[in-house]
């Protein structure tokens, strides 16, 4: 096949790049060449903006076009409406964010998404990213209609994930101590493996699949026991986890998921207990999570001592909140 990728050089794009080429397609890339402008020379590569002009793919036909990169739904209407003369399929990956309500458990591609309510559309913001992913979505549905794929990943983790969230546990449990971590023992994570993602994506795309798949995991149900025995294995670190309750955490006014990556309070429990079974279904398999977590810390540790993690407690801010923890204040 040839493939065009939206992006293709940082995160999800170099694995679905790397997959791709390991399955023998022609490969495209389309970005502004910013970020790693080096990586794959073997792949053609065309110069350009989403935000500016589509002139560079004018003409151009591709069996499937795959966009990692579309946030703000004007661009991604230029893009697929461009595309949709001769190419075949279009695959667009969203997010689960899509949905409204998580305080419902096991919602299913059916479940009510959000609406931009208030906001601009033209600019991406923490509040309507959810809002504007499924305008993208539409505008690719409405230029591509039955050849378009929608994939909504959950937090999506492994080799070079930016973002930290998932990075920060194993970076946390491999320096040792005293742990801080939410009294959730028992409650779900759902993560995918960017790798996983990115094989997955490819295969479907083989096999012109089209509709909306949610895409996160695992395929059992990982609690947050379950996760931080595994960070302690892989890393032999020998620290100490310190589960502390979530009334303690909202009093202290730490912040879910940015603070304490993963986390988020119960009412939003949904987030973590999305149903996966058409993706299942459609052949969506997952690596262990030890080798997702041994993937991740190398990656981390690549970065040197000195990185600065994007997410999580600061290393004061966590001792200060176990010393008030274990003092009973």
């Amino acid at each position: 096949m040839k493939i065009l990728i939206l992006g293709g050089t940082v995160f999800l794009g170099k694995q679905l790049v790397r997959f791709a080429l390991e399955r023998n397609h022609e490969v495209c890339l389309f970005n502004r060449g910013i970020h790693n402008p080096d990586i794959f020379p073997e792949v053609e590569k065309i110069k350009g903006d989403r935000g500016g002009s589509l002139n560079e793919l004018k003409g151009r036909i591709f069996d499937v076009v795959i966009d990692t990169s579309g946030h703000i739904p004007k661009d991604v209407e230029r893009s697929a409406k461009i595309l949709s003369g001769g190419s075949g399929n279009y695959v667009f990956v969203s997010s689960i964010s899509a949905y409204k309500n998580f305080n419902e458990f096991g919602i299913t591609e059916n479940s009510e998404t959000n609406v931009l309510t208030n906001g601009d559309a033209d600019k991406m913001t923490i509040e309507n990213y959810g809002a504007l992913k499924v305008m993208c979505e539409n505008e690719v549905m409405k230029a591509f209609k039955e050849k378009s794929l929608i994939v909504r990943p959950g937090l999506i983790v492994g080799d070079s994930d930016w973002s930290d969230r998932f990075t920060y546990w194993i970076h946390r449990v491999d320096k040792g101590g005293e742990i801080l971590a939410p009294d959730s023992k028992e409650e779900r994570i759902q993560i995918i493996d960017v790798k996983d993602l990115a094989e997955w994506i490819v295969k479907m795309a083989e096999e012109n699949k089209s509709g909306i798949y949610n895409a996160t995991g695992p395929d059992y149900a990982l609690t947050w026991s379950k996760f931080l025995d595994t960070c302690l294995e892989v890393t032999n670190s020998g620290a100490n986890i310190n589960w502390v309750s979530e009334e303690f955490l909202l009093k202290e006014e730490v912040q879910p998921w940015t603070e304490i990556p993963l986390w988020v309070p119960e009412e939003e429990q949904g987030v973590n207990n999305v149903s996966i079974s058409k993706a299942l279904e459609a052949g969506l398999t997952f690596r262990s999570l030890a080798d997702t977590l041994a993937d991740t810390l190398r990656f981390d540790k690549s970065r040197g001592d000195d990185y600065e993690l994007r997410s999580g407690l600061k290393p004061a801010k966590e001792a200060e909140l176990l010393k008030k923890w274990k003092a009973g204040v």
